[in-house]
């Protein structure tokens, strides 16, 4: 059978979905997890779009071992030279470069004429080529695209060095049929075709990314983009737990393969929408929490005698372990260890105490521990080591007759503060407090929460929106007390806002 690449880009077209921004140590943690699934690229991020992007990439590249790290730059020398700069030093590195190409967004976009395109193309690919010899080279809106123009772009591409020739469904506008013609054409066509890698990006703004993805599979692509969960621009993107479990469900029908480990997807899945809080559908395929689930009697009957009735694949073949380990108090650090590597936490001894500690401060006030609380353990405490705000501690007053009051303390860069203010209930006090010790004046637009487990003791996750000059940034935060995680949603949203470019 033959291989195809699994090019992950979680952490920079996955981030760019609203509300699904994450800090540097948030990527880094992420991009470990998706060393350990398999995938054979990851694209770390856009080098030139900010100093934290570029950072990322730096850091990932110097930290993560395995996949090859690449950075997407515009056809542009400043955008090609940022990326080289940022993964200067990794072991294995290549630049990921792109220009338009649809009637449509050379004449409103880029004002340039299809001979103008076509010498940036060149230019771009020839530059990059000088520090790396992995050079991919995408057509943005490639579905759009006139195809004639494509096959003297993608040539023109090959001949000044790109070893990788991408075909962008940008705007999910495809159908599966379209792009199996299109990718089977540019195969035919293609200078030296036969020498390049043919890759696909598809979207899912008509819900048609991965049968775009694995029709462009059949006509001879070999390296499909996608992202954990399907997150991206819109609608999302191609869901690589879907293209992945597709080609190992129907083996025999693709005759393909890939190098991602299976087991590995679900904690993949479930660390992805933790650092995010972007929550997984309940009946999203392979990942969702109905995805093995049987309510119906006739199906319940058919799967106790056998799986196989209306099961295709096994809970366990994407690392849904079913685990009878009880976790509360008096569980020590052997046993925590052990679940959070099956959750795709793998810590340090550093970072295993300091996630006891929070554990045993947690059992403190629940029964049970559940994995959804674990996981919220972890992501916060890795969210907060690059937080300048930091909340010491919260103190709220509120009844039927009283004017709700609430006292809060942050440290802020080293420094402890604390001051009270009143609001028009205990989480409006809180927030108006934290606002006045920030001095930093946005505005609430959106406010929720929800129980992350069952029972009167579970921890209440809870999300905020905020607005300031235009920009919108989400926070989340997790606590067995309402009011506690509302401050600390509100307080990830300010850091968020103040590593902003």
């Amino acid at each position: 059978m033959e291989k195809v690449r699994i090019f992950d880009t979680t952490l920079r077209d996955g981030e760019q979905s609203p509300g699904c921004s994450m800090s540097t140590a948030e990527k880094l943690v992420m991009a470990k997890q998706l060393a350990r699934l398999g995938v054979d690229t990851i694209e770390a991020g856009f080098a030139n779009s900010s100093g934290e992007d570029f950072e990322s990439i730096r850091m990932i590249g110097q930290e993560v071992e395995g996949p090859m790290i690449v950075s997407l730059a515009r056809a542009r020398k400043d955008d090609i030279d940022r990326s080289a700069e940022a993964l200067q030093g990794a072991t294995n590195w290549g630049i990921h470069t792109f220009i338009a190409s649809s009637p449509l967004h050379m004449k409103h976009k880029l004002q340039m004429d299809p001979g103008e395109v076509l010498k940036a193309a060149v230019k771009a690919v020839e530059h990059a080529k000088q520090y790396t010899s992995n050079v991919e080279f995408s057509a943005e809106d490639a579905s759009r695209s006139e195809p004639t123009f494509l096959v003297e772009l993608f040539s023109a591409a090959v001949k000044a060095g790109a070893t990788i020739l991408n075909i962008p469904d940008t705007v999910g506008y495809t159908m599966p049929d379209e792009i199996y013609q299109l990718v089977a054409r540019l195969k035919n066509e293609v200078y030296q075709s036969d020498q390049v890698m043919f890759s696909v990006h598809c979207h899912n703004d008509l819900g048609m990314a991965v049968a775009n993805s694995l029709a462009a599979l059949r006509a001879g692509a070999r390296q499909v983009e996608c992202t954990v969960n399907g997150i991206g621009e819109r609608a999302g993107n191609a869901a690589l737990e879907e293209i992945v479990m597709s080609l190992a469900t129907r083996q025999q029908y693709y005759n393909l393969t890939c190098n991602v480990i299976g087991e590995q997807i679900y904690p993949s899945s479930r660390l992805l929408s933790q650092i995010t809080g972007a929550s997984v559908q309940p009946n999203k395929a392979i990942v969702g929490a109905n995805a093995f689930a049987h309510e119906a009697g006739i199906h319940q009957d058919g799967v106790l005698k056998n799986a196989l009735t209306y099961e295709i694949m096994t809970p366990q073949s994407v690392g849904i372990q079913e685990n009878n380990l009880v976790l509360g108090k008096h569980s020590g650090r052997h046993a925590l260890a052990n679940r959070l590597e099956s959750r795709g936490f793998y810590l340090n001894e550093e970072e295993l105490n300091e996630v006891f500690e929070k554990f045993k401060h947690l059992a403190d006030r629940k029964k049970q521990i559940f994995d959804e609380d674990l996981d919220v353990i972890v992501t916060q405490g890795v969210r907060q080591q690059q937080d300048d705000y930091i909340l010491d501690s919260l103190t709220v007053s509120s009844g039927t007759h009283m004017i709700p009051t609430a006292t809060v303390g942050m440290i802020i860069h080293g420094e402890r503060i604390k001051k009270a203010a009143f609001g028009d209930g205990p989480v409006d006090a809180a927030l108006n407090t934290i606002k006045e010790i920030t001095n930093i004046d946005c505005r609430l637009i959106a406010y929720s929460v929800k129980s992350i487990t069952g029972g009167t003791d579970a921890q209440g996750k809870v999300s905020v929106t905020i607005e300031k000059d235009g920009m919108r940034i989400t926070g989340r935060g997790a606590d067995t007390d309402i009011v506690t995680a509302s401050a600390l949603a509100f307080i990830n949203s300010i850091n968020r806002l103040s590593r902003m470019p």
